[in-house]
């Protein structure tokens, strides 16, 4: 409630200044907040062990779960699977704790202090609790973003694949191992970068 109460909303409907002040504001209220971050390199090396981007992240939060110290009745999860239901059961796989997922049937016996599992498509527009995550991992990365910018000595814009000055940079800096610590380059749209660099000669 608290959370609705100072505005808290989908972190893209906001502005940096926005999200900023409300970053402070959520982890005034907030009885915890555990922030993961998941580098280019454990994203390259995942995927060459044949894991997915998905799988990745839920191991990420169920780790993140495992963490919290109070109990929880409920978990809502913003699902980067097409398949939401498939996100929870991968989360609940990963977490140590005793849940159950909205949606999946089981024949397993849970114990009666289980956390159920909320995994839908864009939860952060319409669970408050997933904005105030989603605000928090926005400013976090934006935090992030600066940090490498700072260390490379270079604008590199938002890091985004819509981002057409971030394509230009990297493109500008193939092949420079700097740069490419930061890069995932099992990526699609690094493939495109590649294609049309080789497409120039």
């Amino acid at each position: 409630m608290r959370l609705s109460e100072i505005g808290v909303r989908d972190s893209k409907m906001l502005s940096d200044k926005r999200r900023r002040a409300l970053y402070e504001d959520i982890a005034s209220i907030a009885d915890e907040v555990k922030i993961s971050a998941i580098s280019a390199s454990e994203i390259n090396e995942a995927m060459a062990a044949h894991i997915s981007v998905n799988e990745l992240e839920a191991k990420h939060f169920s780790a993140l779960f495992d963490q919290i110290g109070s109990f929880a009745h409920a978990i809502y999860l913003d699902s980067p699977d097409v398949i939401p239901e498939r996100f929870g059961q991968r989360f609940s796989m990963n977490s140590k704790k005793p849940t159950k997922v909205k949606g999946i049937k089981s024949n397993a016996s849970i114990k009666s202090n289980y956390t159920r599992v909320i995994a839908e498509h864009k939860a952060d527009a319409r669970y408050p609790v997933v904005s105030a995550a989603s605000i928090i991992a926005k400013v976090t990365r934006d935090n992030a973003i600066k940090q490498i910018e700072k260390k490379l000595r270079t604008k590199i814009g938002s890091g985004y694949p819509s981002d057409a000055y971030t394509i230009s940079v990297i493109r500008k800096h193939l092949g420079n191992e700097k740069f490419e610590e930061h890069i995932r380059n099992r990526w699609a749209t690094m493939d495109r970068i590649k294609q049309t660099s080789l497409d120039e000669f």
